[in-house]
């Protein structure tokens, strides 16, 4: 009994000394496999470190190299952000920006940026806006604050720069502070769709506004009502508001609205749906789009055609608000000639 004791503590000896050994040798093919494979990474990334920089051998450590790979990958990360970014302002998309402070008071966001287009020589006409609605100086100063409406006459330069005209404008507006003076755009009719696109995009990059009009200088603009009416189309990103028409599209050269690119509307000649160009609005995301597209929107020979054929292929809400109409004068309407 006594040897068959003996024997099997033997047997049972053995076997465990042959699991460790194997054990053993296993754990050792293990790390050894696993060394071997630094090896060859360090090996790999010193040879590519070596192909990008032309130099035969590595002048930094290794893990410099892997700091510098790391860095590469973060940059091929924020290059891909960034396109898509791009890709979201192409599309108009814009976040919503909170109420700006200046570490005293809340300023409320502007309700509205309004360009009245204006000429040269159109004094009279930017006087008498001023004393019917726009105001000067500390009313136009109440009118951002309380109304939260920013009014500003758009003009582009004389054809001769810096002659009596230019230093005319830059005189009155020195005086009244309420121009937006386009030094890329000359004053003549061939250039107003320019001028109203630079406009948007002028206003859209100094003023995070909800909205921005274009309107003439040979009207009347009721500001309530222009409020209450914006007021409904807040929660729109992208609306396109005016008095909306689809007119002819004249291809006689000597016709007061004659259209050089009349073969572009078919042979119906009718322009596409937009908004009649003594007023209109857009909200800030299209003004955005604009600004960022400026370079490469088309112009036609009317500003407003301009306007309307920009939004044609977005996924935008044009609305046909009949207060935007200006041939009329009510208590309701937006706008009326003066």
């Amino acid at each position: 009994m006594a040897r068959k004791g003996s024997s099997i503590r033997l047997s049972s000896s053995r076997i465990s000394s042959l699991l460790l050994s194997m054990f053993a040798t296993f754990a050792s093919f293990y790390v050894a496999g696993r060394l071997w494979q630094e090896s060859q990474t360090r090996v790999h990334l010193i040879k590519e470190l070596d192909r990008v920089t032309g130099q035969g051998k590595s002048a930094i450590s290794v893990d410099d190299t892997l700091k510098i790979i790391a860095c590469r990958e973060q940059k091929k990360t924020l290059a891909g952000l960034e396109m898509e970014l791009s890709a979201a302002r192409q599309e108009g998309f814009v976040s919503k920006s909170p109420k700006l402070t200046d570490g005293t008071e809340t300023k409320k966001r502007p309700l509205v940026v309004i360009g009245i287009m204006t000429s040269l020589g159109n004094k009279k006409k930017r006087d008498a806006v001023r004393q019917a609605w726009m105001g000067t100086g500390a009313s136009l100063k109440k009118l951002e604050s309380e109304k939260g409406v920013i009014a500003r006459f758009v003009i582009g330069r004389s054809a001769n720069k810096g002659d009596s005209m230019d230093k005319s404008i830059d005189t009155e507006n020195s005086q009244t502070d309420d121009f937006i003076i386009l030094d890329n755009v000359v004053e003549a009719p061939e250039e107003a769709s320019k001028k109203v696109k630079l406009f948007f995009s002028y206003a859209a990059d100094r003023w995070d506004a909800q909205f921005y009009a274009k309107a003439i200088d040979n009207i009347y603009v009721n500001i309530d009502a222009l409020g209450s009416t914006l007021a409904a189309h807040l929660e729109n990103p992208r609306a396109y508001i005016g008095c909306m028409k689809s007119g002819e599209v004249f291809s006689e050269p000597n016709h007061k609205w004659y259209e050089p690119e009349w073969w572009k509307f078919g042979d119906k000649k009718a322009y596409f749906r937009h908004a009649y160009g003594e007023m209109y609005v857009i909200t800030h995301a299209l003004a955005r789009f604009v600004s960022i597209n400026r370079d490469i929107l088309h112009s036609y020979a009317h500003d407003d055609v301009s306007t309307g054929s920009w939004f044609v292929g977005l996924d935008v809400k044009h609305v046909d608000e009949g207060k935007f109409c200006c041939s009329a004068w009510s208590s309701e309407a937006i706008c009326a000639g003066v």
